[in-house]
């Protein structure tokens, strides 16, 4: 049994605050979305995209979007949940070195995908684990990922040519970082605590 695959999923991070904003050798960024796109998907639709966003202005104003966002969110919380929420960084838009939105095509591979008849969102599974793999290439690489939830897919397909039909499903911020926290931001910070193994594992049937 190899260790390192495990150390790997164990060192995995949601990156924020540690971008360094360094380049990305391009055979690196080559190498990191190859095994994005080598990931498996229903009825071998490969229904992804990977858009790089590189431009600075392009991503300060989805960072205005995704502040706006923030704001929002923030107005639903009150107390020391408001507290909590307001330490907590959300995104590395600009200083990250670079983004990639993953984006789902329901039309690809159309119009028999085969495994795709009675669960309409295996395609969108397809794009999740093209997305881990991404990530875990990253990781391999020394790189840092962060996700970006906080925005409306509608100001997304607007900002980049997006068709209709197409669901942007990740702004993924990546570069260089200078560390991986050993404990991901949000239990660091008190959002959540993670579950142990044995309260998410059953037998045979679903608990209740």
């Amino acid at each position: 049994m190899s260790t390192d695959f495990y150390d790997l999923i164990r060192r995995r991070r949601d990156v924020r605050a540690e971008f360094t904003g360094e380049p990305v050798p391009e055979e690196v960024l080559h190498r990191i979305l190859a095994a994005a796109h080598a990931a498996p998907s229903v009825g071998l639709s490969q229904p992804w995209d990977f858009v790089l966003v590189r431009d600075r202005a392009t991503r300060e104003r989805f960072r205005e979007h995704v502040q706006a966002e923030r704001a929002t969110f923030e107005a639903e919380l009150a107390g020391d949940r408001a507290a909590t929420f307001r330490r907590i960084r959300i995104e590395g838009i600009l200083s990250s070195t670079l983004s990639v939105v993953v984006t789902y095509d329901p039309e690809r591979g159309s119009p028999a995908v085969l495994g795709r008849h009675a669960i309409a969102d295996a395609g969108l599974y397809s794009v999740c684990l093209a997305i881990q793999n991404l990530w875990l290439a990253a990781t391999a690489e020394g790189l840092g990922v962060g996700w970006v939830s906080f925005y409306r897919e509608d100001f997304l397909r607007e900002l980049l040519g997006i068709p209709a039909r197409v669901r942007p499903v990740a702004w993924l911020c990546l570069g260089p970082v200078t560390h991986l926290h050993e404990v991901p931001d949000l239990e660091r910070h008190g959002w959540r605590e993670r579950l142990p193994l044995d309260a998410v594992v059953h037998e045979e049937r679903y608990p209740g």
